[in-house]
């Protein structure tokens, strides 16, 4: 095996930057990463080729493959960050618990762990209260990455801790290194992060409901399990009377509208956050050229639907 080094980073050949659940299986890696080796000076940029976008992590010391996955498990395995919200599958929390929990994280964070202080700013706030029908209802407005709320018995936190649990080596390596078969069981595993989650009858030859059989209706567990670190990197914040996520904005006509950038040159975990809420971003036509500057390549967006009971996210399309 070649082993990498500076100009020879770790390929990650399954996550594709223009898929929504591969951009966020990106930045999970990236963040378990500088967290488990904080000595090794973790980055990250994306490469194009036949293949498409694909994410490749630079790490100085170098690791090989194997000792990334092994580091890797042995990160998710140790970290419980939805600990503090113990008795709740979905976020459909009163503010006032929700409160209590932030106030319990925010004592038991510390300069190098806030693991619980960075889930809970990414999954709501206490300040903004949900309404229904024109009236508060007394719960925490929520992320916009929330594509679940217990419909199907899909619970949001409830499918992370299962995920959590269930979740291997071996589902880390073929999310990582291989073509994303779709071969995990679907049951309680999947957060509707990718567009192959939406299997609505009328995008089909029959009806999926019941189907047993039906093909690339199945779960990436790895990938699902690195999307969920990358929540503390698209925190939560109080806009006004609303609630907005991080790389999401409402354009007219269209919805609510998910956009993410692809950089080309390493940069690590603070300078990602930074980049991720960058304004230009947002706009509804973005400045390339600005963009390249900073070393934006390409800039990926898609819809969130709702159809019925779920939400779903469009297949991506460059802004």
């Amino acid at each position: 095996m070649t082993m990498p080094d500076a100009t020879h980073p770790i390929a990650l050949p399954g996550l594709d930057g223009a898929n929504s659940l591969g951009f966020l299986a990106a930045l999970g890696t990236v963040r378990a990463a500088t967290l488990y080796w904080p000595q090794h000076r973790v980055r990250m940029a994306w490469s194009t080729g036949d293949l498409g976008w694909r994410p490749e992590l630079y790490l100085h010391p170098v690791l090989e493959q194997e000792e990334l996955l092994a580091g890797l498990n042995e990160f998710l395995q140790q970290t419980d960050p939805l600990q503090v919200l113990a008795d709740y599958k979905d976020l459909t929390i009163p503010i006032a618990a929700f409160r209590e929990a932030e106030l319990a994280a925010a004592q038991t964070a510390t300069a190098t762990d806030r693991a619980a202080a960075d889930f809970l700013a990414a999954l709501g706030s206490d300040v903004v209260e949900t309404q229904v029908n024109g009236k508060k209802n007394g719960l925490i407005a929520d992320t916009a990455l929330r594509n679940t709320s217990g419909a199907g018995h899909q619970h949001f936190i409830g499918t992370m801790r299962t995920l959590i649990a269930d979740t291997t080596i071996e589902h880390l390596h073929k999310t990582l290194f291989e073509t994303w078969r779709y071969d995990d069981p679907l049951k309680n595993h999947s957060l509707r992060w990718d567009p192959m989650d939406d299997i609505r009858y009328a995008l089909r030859w029959d009806n999926p409901k019941g189907d047993k059989n039906r093909k690339l209706s199945g779960s990436m567990w790895g990938a699902n399990r690195l999307a969920i670190e990358a929540l503390p990197m698209l925190p939560t914040i109080p806009v006004k009377t609303r609630l907005e996520t991080t790389g999401f904005t409402q354009h007219k006509g269209q919805g609510t509208i998910w956009s993410w950038p692809l950089w080309n040159t390493p940069i690590g975990l603070d300078e990602i956050r930074s980049l991720l809420s960058h304004p230009m971003l947002m706009n509804e036509t973005p400045d390339r050229h600005a963009l390249l500057a900073i070393g934006v390549m390409e800039i990926y967006r898609c819809r969130r639907i709702t159809q019925g009971k779920y939400r779903n996210f469009t297949p991506a399309q460059p802004a």
